[in-house]
């Protein structure tokens, strides 16, 4: 009789990774991933399944008041990332809306290590958006006053549904007052994950390096995780990843592991 894998279930989920031959843009092998439901005796996987569990205190959900476009753009960016990592759609069945999302995402992160969640994420956002269109504003918009207002205003308008609100801020750059810092309130990825690992490891990091060498801009992310804020610093280049001060931020206090995530987590 057939069975639906669930995180609930005695069996722990696992990743059966695959690299080919096959390299993409960003200059890494393409990785291809399926789920099994095979028992996994491993300490070290039971321990990082831990770690990424939702804390069901700081957990809110929004889902209800999401407009028909958000839960449309949130299915979409679901049913990617699951069709990147090679999930059954029937897997993440008993989720929908941005539930879902936060589901998918944890699968991944229990059972990827850093380097490979960073690869999924951007082969599912290269499915997500159409190469056509990324070269079309690449080559409209290279890096300027102009344009890194113009990519602050976006993503204030378009994308709140998966950072939550966010508005424009202004800083300086060369001397000269721009409006080209993103500040997200509350974040609300960070805020249902509630895992500093996934939000590094499934945004902050694969959404740097998509952004800059898709759409040609550079731009830094600065989560807060006292007050789950973040800043998009559109124009500025990051630090490299072993350089990032976030790499040192430890779990958040709840997570069972309760150390550093350098390693999978």
């Amino acid at each position: 009789m057939n069975t639906k894998p669930s995180l609930s279930q005695t069996k722990i989920l696992t990743f059966a990774t695959r690299f080919d031959e096959k390299r993409t843009r960003y200059g890494r092998s393409s990785v291809s991933a399926t789920l099994s439901s095979k028992p996994v005796y491993s300490r070290e996987l039971k321990a990082t399944e831990e770690t990424t569990r939702i804390d069901p205190s700081n957990k809110t959900n929004a889902s209800n008041e999401d407009s028909f476009f958000s839960k449309i753009a949130i299915n979409y960016l679901s049913k990617t990332l699951q069709d990147s990592a090679g999930m059954s759609s029937s897997s993440s069945s008993k989720t929908t809306g941005y539930d879902s999302l936060v589901d998918t995402a944890t699968r991944v992160a229990s059972n990827l290590n850093t380097k490979q969640q960073h690869e999924l994420v951007l082969i599912a956002l290269d499915r997500a958006f159409p190469t056509v269109i990324l070269s079309l504003v690449k080559m409209l918009f290279p890096p300027s006053k102009l344009s890194r207002e113009l990519f602050a205003l976006f993503t204030t308008i378009f994308f709140s549904w998966l950072v939550g609100p966010s508005e424009v801020k202004e800083t300086e750059v060369d001397g000269r007052k721009e409006k080209s810092v993103v500040f997200i309130e509350k974040c609300r990825f960070l805020e249902q994950t509630n895992c500093v690992g996934m939000c590094t490891h499934l945004c902050k990091i694969p959404s740097q390096i998509f952004i800059k060498d898709s759409l040609g801009m550079p731009i830094y992310m600065m989560p807060d995780f006292d007050d789950l804020s973040c800043k998009m610093m559109f124009g500025q280049d990051p630090p490299e990843i072993q350089d990032d001060p976030v790499m040192k931020q430890p779990c958040f206090q709840f997570c069972k592991s309760n150390k550093s995530y350098g390693v999978k987590h």
